[in-house]
């Protein structure tokens, strides 16, 4: 097995600085596929940061960021809306990163400590029909789609996975 060339860890207080560079060196790359967090979102990400952390631990979401090996956030994997055993999977990798395979072993990272760590047993997924490279992604990784509906008057398409019987689904590495 050979060693992912990033470190899934939980968002902690001392991720603030590099997230913050992170979101801001991506923003325009992100803003192409999804909406854009807006301009009070890197206004006041401090007291955001803090809110999301409250509100990891209080179990209601757990966040994670993909740190790579120069201490570098090179993306985001979140579960957020954790109840009754399920959680929405959301990811991002940046710009310089994409197309590396990172997103599809982060999100396999995210789901065996969906299942081991945080006791789920399902996780669900949406993404933009126009977004071949995050289907994929879902694809890879064990998600099934679902129902097609609008995403902010955009195409798209819901996914899920069974944690306890998507590892027979997953497309395996090359």
């Amino acid at each position: 097995m050979h060693r992912l060339p990033f470190r899934l860890q939980r968002l902690r207080p001392d991720h603030a600085a590099a997230l913050l560079d992170f979101e801001r060196e991506n923003r325009a790359y992100f803003a192409a596929s999804v909406p854009d967090r807006g301009d009070p979102y890197f206004a006041h990400f401090g007291a955001r940061h803090d809110e999301l952390l409250a509100e990891q631990a209080a179990g209601l979401h757990f966040f994670h960021v993909l740190v790579g090996d120069g201490g570098e956030i090179l993306g985001r994997v979140n579960l957020v809306d954790v109840a009754d055993g399920s959680a929405e999977l959301g990811y991002r990798i940046a710009e310089r990163a994409a197309g590396r395979g990172l997103a599809t072993a982060a999100v396999r990272e995210a789901c065996l400590l969906a299942d081991a760590e945080y006791g789920l047993t399902a996780l669900r997924a949406v993404t933009t029909l126009d977004n071949g490279a995050s289907r994929a992604v879902l694809a890879r990784t064990g998600f099934m789609p679902g129902e097609e509906f609008l995403l902010d008057g955009r195409p798209a398409l819901r996914f899920v996975r069974d944690l306890w019987e998507a590892a027979a689904r997953e497309v395996p590495e090359p």
